[in-house]
């Protein structure tokens, strides 16, 4: 199925930068200005690691000279050497405080939701991108899908039924971050193979329900792809991204749901109309009569009257009815009944036939 164009959502912001705004703000300028706000509170973050980086090295010399001052005093200047030790016990303490405060900022750093800024940076990309996961980006022949598909299928059927049955995005994303290998290609398929199978099934509210899964994996998918990541490293930026405050994004997951809903609601009926073709189609094969003719097709096309004899199966008014008839019609109707087994001659019936 084809989704909704989501290049606009190409420079994604992982952030409350877009939050909802009312329509008298100016909307333009009132991002710029978070944007800059944003950019100041990283160089203040940056700097403030600066900061600690130089009170390290600080640190370390004054360390290092105190030590020296302790190997070159003498065993008579034992006021001198405990001083030292006190000085060189207070200035591991605050080593201690400056590693603690380097990792604190170090980690805030890690849990930062990601922005532009971030996701552009150099070192960004160097170190949080993945490559695409080769099952994705291999050219693969539909035989070659359709068996990977089969086998992923086994081992994680499951699991991705599983994950179709959650009701929450927090439920969702930590069952998907315990189970990556189901952000694929494969689980969207399923599910929306699942989706459409339940829909004919007449289970309208469940097929609702796993259709919003299926969107939340498609989407996942969408962002890997605009990203150009590997979708397993998107589950949380998702999660983070839909269960933001931000109407236009969840206006487009909203919009994608409803419109995969109805394509399943049309696929569905398209089916069953099949299957019910199929059915009929069978039907018909196993009624044909020895010349390959359909008995309810031949009796519809008959004369009224001789419509009459077969319904009533009166073989005497059969017969009274083809002697008053025109020898080449009674012959060319009798002919199409044999062919479609409506009628089974005798041995005397055929003779005379």
């Amino acid at each position: 199925t084809t989704m909704v164009d989501y290049s606009k959502w190409k420079d994604i912001e992982i952030s409350d930068d877009e939050d909802d705004t009312h329509p008298n703000i100016d909307t333009p300028s009132l991002f710029r200005w978070r944007h800059q706000a944003r950019l100041e509170r990283m160089a203040e973050k940056e700097k403030e690691l600066e900061k600690i980086k130089k009170e390290r090295e600080m640190y370390e010399n004054q360390v290092k000279s105190l030590k020296i001052k302790l190997q070159s005093a003498g065993p008579e200047s034992s006021t001198d050497m405990s001083s030292i030790k006190q000085a060189l016990s207070e200035l591991e303490k605050k080593g201690d405080e400056l590693v603690s405060k380097q990792k604190e900022i170090e980690k805030k750093e890690k849990l930062e939701p990601w922005n532009v800024d971030t996701i552009s940076s150099d070192g960004f990309s160097k170190t949080v991108i993945n490559k695409l996961d080769p099952r994705h980006s291999e050219n693969l022949t539909e035989e070659e899908k359709e068996k990977r598909m089969k086998e992923f299928v086994k081992k994680n059927e499951t699991n991705i039924k599983k994950y179709g049955m959650f009701r929450n995005f927090d439920d969702s994303r930590r069952f998907l971050m315990e189970h990556t290998q189901l952000a694929c290609e494969d689980t969207a398929n399923y599910l929306v193979v699942w989706c459409i199978n339940l829909e004919m099934e007449e289970k309208h509210e469940l097929m609702s329900h796993v259709a919003h899964q299926t969107i939340c994996m498609q989407f996942i998918l969408e962002l890997a792809k605009q990203l150009e990541r590997d979708p397993r490293s998107c589950i949380s930026a998702f999660f983070h991204r839909i269960q933001q405050a931000e109407p236009e994004y969840k206006k487009a997951f909203t919009d994608e749901l409803d419109g995969f809903k109805d394509r399943v609601k049309k696929r569905a009926a398209q089916k069953l109309e099949e299957l019910l073709k199929e059915a009929e189609e069978e039907e018909r094969q196993a009624r044909l009569g020895p010349g390959g003719l359909d008995p309810l097709e031949v009796l519809d096309t008959l004369p009224e009257e001789l419509k009459k004899c077969f319904e009533s199966q009166d073989v005497e008014l059969l017969q009274k009815t083809i002697e008053k008839m025109d020898p080449q019609d009674a012959t060319y109707h009798m002919k199409r009944c044999i062919d479609s087994g409506l009628w089974v001659p005798g041995a005397k019936d055929a003779k005379s036939e």
